[in-house]
């Protein structure tokens, strides 16, 4: 997120003035160097540590996994020679040759595997640990303290295989291999993985610049790997990913001819990006959300009480209103937790009205509220100001205090990084902006990171046995229709719950200039960067 991936839909960095220093400096005629918007990272590029979009974007394009995802989201091998399985709990694996990595030593199956139990281990405090959890022996290895050090359903055979034993069927396990956390590692990563973080070792179409590649909060810039060999071979000369104060400064740059791709037009020119850009301007629906995550520890938030005030927030925001008002109809109303774009889909879930507007309803849940224990304080949305959230936020806020007759305002953190250290460190105060942005076509991986027990990505700590069995039996079914209809059933205990508050779907706005061509929006809302040509 992929939305790798944690609910970083769009983040920027660092002030205007910077970035075009920046640009200028890679955008100039027939470098082949395309210049496109990114963010800071919020950690280290270690893949089975990075969660959110700004890394995620990068990392993809460093590593390349077993699998990867064409435009459509069709899966199609890429380090696999082929994976096998009868039962989807057994899997063999068989790599292709001589491929490397960038310091030119081999990627083997123990770079699969000494990676993935690296992901897997507790003490290594990674984010994205939870999935490896249907691997055989990831709960001994997950444990605190680990009572093993190696899952025991990963086996070497020799260089170019190796097999997996899940505890049950896994219905989109082979969806995954394409994912980030699913990478392999060089064996120098193992001596120091701080530092290997800081300039990462690859093996995908990209790698590190020479000199000073991570210019932190201003820009990170890519090259060609002359030995990458897989399916997304680059057609370009690099990539620059810069780091922006506001998608506002962005979109200048784009119609200045100083940024090459912007993956998200700004609510200011949504109105205006079609005829301002032309043929240049790209529209898509994409697996992408938005919602409210509301943290379980917040006062007024726990038991019958906050579940009663969670769905009166819920049935007070109007989001069909800010759709159209804010977003030009360029985002839809929520219908469930996942997208409208993947198969499995389903819009008219039993209790799908607690996303609809009713004020009506919402005070009266709220009054009830108040009778377990009256209100106090105000209702606040933490959002990343770098990010272009402002308009929406405040026109949610003012939804909600318009309805409820509560003080519900705003919370500006100055970068995406910022807001996403307390979210994951569980330091911050009061609700937040977040959202996901598919990492692999399937709506299990709109749940299971996000909401099941203890999962990588679960922000906001909630926990319902119910739910995660139903997860787990989608997970297990090996007919599709099955495990959709089990899927649903696991997003009406959310639609009950509510432990974020769905907000819409993104229909992708989107342009590039005049400078490049072939610029296409994936399934997941992100350009697909190999495919860029630059003039």
């Amino acid at each position: 997120m992929k939305f790798h991936r944690v609910t970083a839909l769009t983040a920027f960095a660092l002030s205007g003035a910077l970035v075009l220093s920046a640009c200028s400096s890679t955008s100039d005629g027939g470098s082949g160097m395309v210049t496109a918007n990114g963010s800071e990272p919020q950690n280290p590029l270690i893949p089975t540590n990075t969660n959110e979009n700004g890394g995620g974007r990068i990392v993809d394009r460093l590593f390349a996994g077993l699998e990867s995802y064409d435009a459509r989201g069709n899966l199609q091998h890429e380090v696999a020679q082929s994976i096998e399985t009868t039962d989807s709990k057994s899997f063999a694996i068989k790599i292709k040759p001589d491929w490397t990595f960038t310091d030119g030593t081999p990627v083997t199956a123990k770079s699969f595997v000494d990676a993935w139990n690296y992901g897997a281990l507790s003490t290594n405090a990674q984010l994205q640990s939870s999935f490896f959890e249907p691997i055989v022996g990831y709960d001994e290895v997950a444990a605190g303290p680990p009572t093993a050090q190696t899952m025991s359903g990963l086996k070497i055979v020799d260089d170019t295989t190796f097999t997996v034993d899940l505890k049950q069927p896994t219905a989109d396990f082979r969806l995954r291999l394409g994912f980030t956390p699913f990478y392999p590692l060089p064996e120098v990563a193992f001596l120091d993985m701080a530092a290997f973080g800081e300039r990462p070792v690859g093996n995908g179409p990209y790698e590190f610049a020479d000199g000073d590649a991570w210019q932190h909060n201003v820009k990170l810039d890519l090259v060609p790997n002359p030995d990458y060999r897989g399916n997304r071979s680059p057609n370009n000369g690099g990539l620059s990913f810069v780091f922006y104060s506001s998608l506002d400064t962005a979109y200048s740059d784009l119609q200045a001819g100083n940024l090459d791709v912007l993956d998200t037009v700004p609510e200011s020119a949504l109105s205006t990006f079609r005829s301002d850009l032309g043929d240049r301007a790209l529209e898509a629906p994409t697996a992408q959300n938005a919602q409210i995550g509301i943290p379980g520890n917040l006062p007024h938030f726990a038991g019958p009480e906050g579940g009663l005030r969670r769905q009166a927030l819920s049935r007070a925001i109007d989001r069909g209103q800010i759709t159209q008002q804010i977003f030009q109809g360029l985002r839809t109303p929520a219908r469930d937790f996942t997208a409208s774009s993947l198969p499995g889909f389903n819009a008219n879930l039993p209790g799908v009205r607690a996303l609809e507007y009713d004020a009506g309803v919402a005070k009266s849940l709220w009054a009830q509220a108040d009778a377990l224990s009256t209100w106090s304080g105000r209702f606040e949305i933490a959002y990343n100001s770098d990010g272009g959230h402002q308009a929406w936020v405040d026109a949610a806020a003012n939804s909600i205090r318009n309805t409820l007759g509560i003080d519900a305002v705003g919370a500006p953190y100055p970068t995406f990084k910022q807001i996403r250290t307390e979210i994951t460190n569980r330091t911050i105060g009061s609700a937040f902006r977040s959202g996901w942005q598919g990492d692999y076509p399937s709506i299990l991986e709109f749940l299971e990171p996000q909401f099941v027990t203890g999962a990588g990505s679960n922000d906001e700590d909630y926990s319902n046995p119910a739910f995660d069995d139903l997860v787990r039996r989608a997970e297990a079914a090996t007919d599709e229709d099955e495990s959709f209809a089990l899927a649903g059933q696991a997003q009406e205990i959310l639609l009950l719950d509510l432990p974020v508050l769905p907000l819409w779907d993104y229909i992708a706005a989107a342009g590039h200039s005049e400078a490049v061509s072939d610029v296409q929006i994936s399934w997941n809302g992100l350009p697909m960067y190999e495919a860029i040509k630059k003039s």
